[in-house]
């Protein structure tokens, strides 16, 4: 599934690796379940791969359920 509810919103892979890192990035990978539970509200947490720049790859972490995320930096 490439498209998925976060925060009561449709997002797809480049809008949740902008809500995330705080700038839309150059490219996105698909959407995946992150198997793991939301810190602070226990809630489902998904991830995705992009790149903000030519040189970095990055994995982010965000909750469908609250504002918390996280990356692999």
């Amino acid at each position: 599934m490439s498209n998925r509810v976060v925060e009561g919103r449709m997002v797809t892979p480049k809008r949740l690796a902008e809500l995330v890192e705080g700038e839309a990035p150059m490219d996105a990978e698909p959407i995946e379940d992150a198997e793991m539970d939301c810190p602070e509200c226990g809630g489902n947490v998904i991830s995705v791969g992009y790149m903000p720049s030519v040189t970095e790859f990055v994995t982010a972490y965000k909750c469908q359920d609250c504002s918390w995320s996280d990356t692999d930096r």
